[in-house]
């Protein structure tokens, strides 16, 4: 197989360093490109200076055009507008868009189905291989438990994080829903202050934290009457979802346009 050539997205942050050193450690990728804001203080810079290695000849820029033109696959964890341009270029260029940006809107999912129109895109809240397990078994246990059984997700990341609830929990409170046939929309409850109330039957609660350099915590709770069911993941390093994220790329190269996600990728659905 030839390598495939990969261009980083937002690159200078923490999370496209760690994409860079995942894709520089696979041997059928090859990055050829680095991307990030125009305002960014390490634009023009080498991207080895940035990730602790030597001069790798590719020089961080913020003119995506270039780029996309001469890649086969786009790694972005970025913002939901960003994604959202980079999507149309992605499948202006044909190009596998591996997306791990959180915080996309109802309109901003819009634009990215229909990119995935023309385009091959792998979309996940979360890329590790651990919390797409853990989305199958809060699945399978909403099922079982069904409404008997109230349902709680809690989850806590670093001061830095912009949104929340983060988008694993909603692929895992997603998840939960599908489990109990209905739509997470339809029953989330995503905050509490003052007097709720009583817990209205069926929701599904969101609880978040932010502090410290927390990678990612989430626990899924099953609290019934007299028994309570915990379902936890813990990221302790930010390369599992990088190695996700290649896995996802190399996967998606031969296959058709669409929009795809981690379960596709890992052969759970």
């Amino acid at each position: 197989m030839t390598q495939l050539r990969v261009v980083i997205v937002g690159a200078a942050g923490r999370m496209g360093r760690t994409l860079a050193e995942a894709v520089r450690a696979e041997p059928k990728l090859r990055l050829v490109g680095a991307l990030d804001r125009s305002d960014c203080p390490d634009r023009g810079r080498d991207l080895g200076e940035l990730t602790g290695g030597g001069q790798t000849g590719i020089v961080l820029t913020d003119d995506p055009l270039p780029l996309f033109a001469n890649t086969d696959v786009v790694l972005d964890f970025t913002s939901p507008a960003a994604t959202v341009a980079f999507a149309e270029l992605a499948a202006q260029a044909r190009a596998v868009h591996v997306i791990g940006t959180t915080g996309l809107s109802a309109e901003d999912e819009e634009k990215i189905r229909a990119a995935a129109r023309h385009a091959r895109i792998v979309k996940s809240g979360n890329m590790s291989l651990g919390v797409n397990l853990l989305a199958g078994l809060v699945r399978r246990a909403a099922a079982a438990l069904g409404p008997d059984f109230d349902i709680e997700i809690l989850e806590m990341h670093h001061r830095h994080k912009v949104d929340a609830p983060s988008g694993t929990a909603l692929l895992l409170g997603r998840a939960a829903a599908e489990g109990r046939g209905v739509t997470l929309d339809d029953v989330a409850v995503r905050s509490r202050d003052g007097h709720t109330g009583a817990r209205p039957d069926g929701a599904i609660g969101f609880a978040s934290l932010r502090g410290g350099s927390v990678v990612g915590d989430h626990s899924v709770v099953f609290a019934g009457a007299g028994e309570r069911i915990e379902l936890n993941h813990r990221a302790e390093d930010r390369s599992i979802f990088a190695h996700g994220a290649v896995r996802a790329a190399i996967w998606a190269f031969d296959k058709k346009p669409g929009l795809y996600g981690m379960a596709d990728v890992l052969g759970l659905r």
